[in-house]
């Protein structure tokens, strides 16, 4: 996920298309009823720009990219945090490179963290019991770039192919992920220019994604990418079988002139009735927790670093509709549920998944 930058916003506040929206505004960070707002956590002494987020059991663990370069050329370390659900830090894992994508590997409980998104990329697999961290070198894709998310579905891993140098990309913007033998494994899942259905209008289109990203499931077990600069979502069923489909969602929030596009972050879907998210803002340095009652299972909430405000996205429209604003710059997002979730046979914990884990 890149770091929060607002070249819109400027100009649209001085034509007053904006205005109107965030004027009465307070400056602090506030949820709409009836949702509530907290701080979960702020960064540690040293640490800046809060990103990606994964919970495994009761730990949190937050990647903190302090501004280095994506794609790894200063030479600098960022750090993993792993934090109690209190809020108090368990441990801080360093590891080379610009820290980006953090996910929990189902299957084996470890987690997974790619570094240096921009190009020349490294996988770095931590072992929380342990302490022990195992790196793997993934390097830069045939799109020129590097890989910024991880996904798991089942017994498959993926990884959104971000920062493509090639205009139109006709490279691979998925690619699914083997371990073998101390190497990675990739192969093309999603071509950068691939067929598409147009969810709003019904119509096919052909894709050109210029800046894939963030990466998720739904609650189908669909793979959806954010391809944030495109100010789209890219769902994919049936992933790398010939029964793949691919739909189109471009992603607006209303303004008083009309529906305007704007790029978003992290996105992530309600499992159950029962939980909290979690969302980072790397512009200030902070880890908030947003509550409720009561969830509507399956709703899609993301967290829109264009706005700069946390929402919920209508899934036939793709309009955005704003529940927390008065932010800098929302990254990281994911729901914690904490009913006891069953789980679908595309996600059962198999024995076999472990042949392409290491």
């Amino acid at each position: 996920m890149k770091a929060y930058t607002s070249v819109l916003a400027p100009a649209l506040l001085m034509c007053g298309m904006v205005a109107p929206i965030f004027a009465q505004a307070p400056t602090a960070p506030h949820a709409v009823s009836p949702y509530t707002l907290s701080v979960f956590a702020s960064a540690p002494a040293g640490l800046s720009a809060p990103d990606d987020i994964a919970v495994l059991d009761d730990h949190v663990f937050v990647g903190y990219g302090d501004g280095h370069d994506p794609g790894g050329v200063d030479g600098l370390s960022s750090q993993v945090v792993e934090y109690n659900m209190d809020g108090s830090v368990v441990h801080t894992y360093t590891v080379l490179g610009h820290v980006d994508g953090v996910k929990v590997d189902p299957i084996t409980h470890k987690v997974w963290t790619l570094e240096n998104e921009d190009g020349n990329t490294r996988l770095v697999i931590i072992e929380p019991e342990t302490r022990k961290t195992s790196l793997y070198i993934v390097g830069t894709g045939p799109h020129g770039g590097g890989y910024d998310d991880i996904t798991f579905r089942g017994c498959k891993v993926y990884f959104s192919a971000s920062n493509p140098l090639i205009n139109p990309n006709t490279a691979p913007a998925i690619v699914s992920v083997k371990l073998r033998n101390g190497t990675v494994e990739l192969e093309g899942v999603l071509q950068g220019n691939a067929s598409a259905i147009n969810i709003p209008l019904d119509t096919t289109v052909t894709l050109n994604l210029q800046d894939p990203d963030s990466m998720t499931l739904d609650p189908l077990g669909n793979l959806v990418l954010d391809s944030q600069g495109d100010q789209q979502l890219i769902i994919v069923s049936n992933p790398g079988d010939t029964h793949q489909r691919v739909l189109q969602l471009p992603l607006s929030y209303q303004t008083p002139s009309g529906p305007m596009g704007v790029e978003v972050d992290d996105t992530f879907f309600t499992t159950s009735s029962q939980g909290f998210i979690l969302f980072a803002d790397k512009g200030l340095n902070k880890i908030f927790k947003l509550s409720k009652n009561g969830w509507a299972p399956g709703v899609a909430y993301t967290a829109a670093d264009g706005g700069p405000f946390v929402g919920t996205i209508d899934m036939t429209t793709g309009i955005i509709t704003p529940i927390v604003k008065g932010l800098a710059g929302p990254g990281g997002l994911m729901f914690v549920d904490t009913s006891k979730p069953v789980w679908p046979d595309w996600k059962r914990d198999d024995n076999a998944c472990r042949d392409d884990r290491e």
